[in-house]
């Protein structure tokens, strides 16, 4: 088999790679000629006392892996590839409470409790509210006048306040979400200097607030979501310890990547200014679903494999972690007809934005796609000559594709 020219210690999961840019021509290499490939690490980088994981870039490999949880466990080394270095084991453990680092049969039943707030009728009574918010937020920032940040005047806006109306935060409290969240994910980006001590505390804070919503419902029963999953007699409720780690995963599963995917929709748009016209012409409904394949806002997640097993000619391990890579996935041509191309029409669109399928497909996808549409519709309808003033500014980060800063101009 030949071996990819690869640089030695080349790293997908090394924060200054994505700092720059995804590796889309790295990923190609491997999918052509070594699609399971041993990337070693060295001195604990990732957190994890072990010597490297196995990088798997094929989308039918991504996809298998994903749903074979009974191979593959999400909860063992948990989902995150890498942490802080310094991470303490005890840490990373406590983080198996997260519903995204569990395994069956622990994780169906959380599952089966959460998903009683995204079923199709509970996001259709959202629909209206977060269309007019998502106008009044382009608004808000067209009158600002002159050139502003994208990132923080409008793909932030919308996730936080749905995530607002979805668990009945008060919406002068998504702030407090936005500051909490960021913290947590920016442990890589000395920009933001944040330490492994203020990361968790910003967890402890997200935590403690729902935990605290939770008690409140118990005691006096809303009409909202909080009140489904905590307070509801006979349908099996969630801990107070599980709603708050529930809201822990949503204000970065549904703040964080929505908000990526929104800012690196608006950057595809504006570089490819015919797709921005046919956008504006016909609104497609295949639209979202393209811009989150296109934007990728996790480029991957891990596991951990359970036992001895083989995945692309290659022999695993127990106990090796497998790292998923999503941005690879989603750009391999044997599951995409040109997929360096951004195209709003595209269909089908068999991408794993949103997972690979099995277990851990995303509750919220139809929440995401449902505020893609609906920001993309108010921008396209009030700042329909929007241009980019400068490159954006990307987050240092070993697994998210983030946007820190995108500058506009609706002049």
């Amino acid at each position: 088999m030949p071996c990819p020219a690869l640089p030695d210690g080349f790293d997908f999961t090394d924060p200054d790679v994505l700092h720059h840019h995804v590796p889309l021509p790295e990923f190609a290499e491997l999918r052509l000629a070594e699609p399971v490939r041993w990337i070693p690490q060295a001195g604990n980088v990732a957190g994890f006392q072990d010597e490297g994981y196995w990088a798997v870039t094929r989308h039918a490999d991504v996809k298998y892996v994903s749903t074979h949880p009974e191979i593959f466990s999400s909860s063992l080394n948990t989902a995150i590839i890498r942490f802080n270095q310094h991470i303490e084991r005890d840490a990373i453990d406590a983080q198996r409470l997260i519903m995204l680092n569990m395994d069956p049969p622990e994780h169906t039943r959380v599952r089966q409790i959460v998903q009683r707030g995204f079923t199709p009728r509970a996001i259709r009574a959202l629909e209206e509210r977060l269309r007019a918010r998502a106008y009044a937020i382009v608004q808000s920032a067209l009158d600002r006048r002159g050139p502003f940040d994208f990132v923080t005047e409008i793909a932030c806006e919308l996730p936080l306040q749905a995530i607002a109306e979805l668990i009945g935060v008060p919406q002068d409290d998504r702030a407090k979400i936005f500051d909490w969240s960021n913290k947590m994910i920016a442990y890589d980006d000395p920009e933001y200097a944040i330490t492994e001590e203020v990361g968790a505390e910003a967890a402890t804070e997200i935590i403690t607030y729902a935990m605290n919503m939770a008690a409140d419902r118990k005691q006096c029963p809303a009409k909202d979501i909080v009140t489904t999953l905590v307070a509801a007699e006979g349908e099996g409720n969630l801990s107070y310890d599980e709603f708050g780690f529930f809201v822990l995963m949503l204000s970065v599963a549904g703040n964080e990547t929505t908000r990526n995917a929104i800012t690196h929709g608006m950057h595809a748009f504006l570089t490819h200014p015919d797709q921005w016209d046919l956008y504006k012409r016909q609104r497609p409904s295949t639209s979202a679903e393209e811009i989150v394949r296109w934007a990728t806002p996790v480029v991957a997640f891990q596991r951990t494999a359970t036992q001895d097993t083989e995945l692309g000619g290659r022999r695993i391990t127990k106990g090796q972690r497998v790292g998923l890579f999503y941005s690879s996935a989603n750009n391999d041509p044997e599951a995409f007809e040109r997929p360096e191309v951004f195209d709003v029409t595209r269909d089908p669109n068999p991408h794993l934005g949103f997972g690979g399928s099995g277990p851990h497909y995303c509750l919220g996808k139809s929440l995401a796609v449902l505020e893609i549409d609906l920001i993309f519709h108010a921008i396209a309808d009030a700042m329909p000559n929007l241009r980019l003033v400068d490159d954006p500014r990307r987050l240092r980060s070993a697994w998210i594709n983030g946007v820190k800063e995108l500058q506009v101009s609706a002049e």
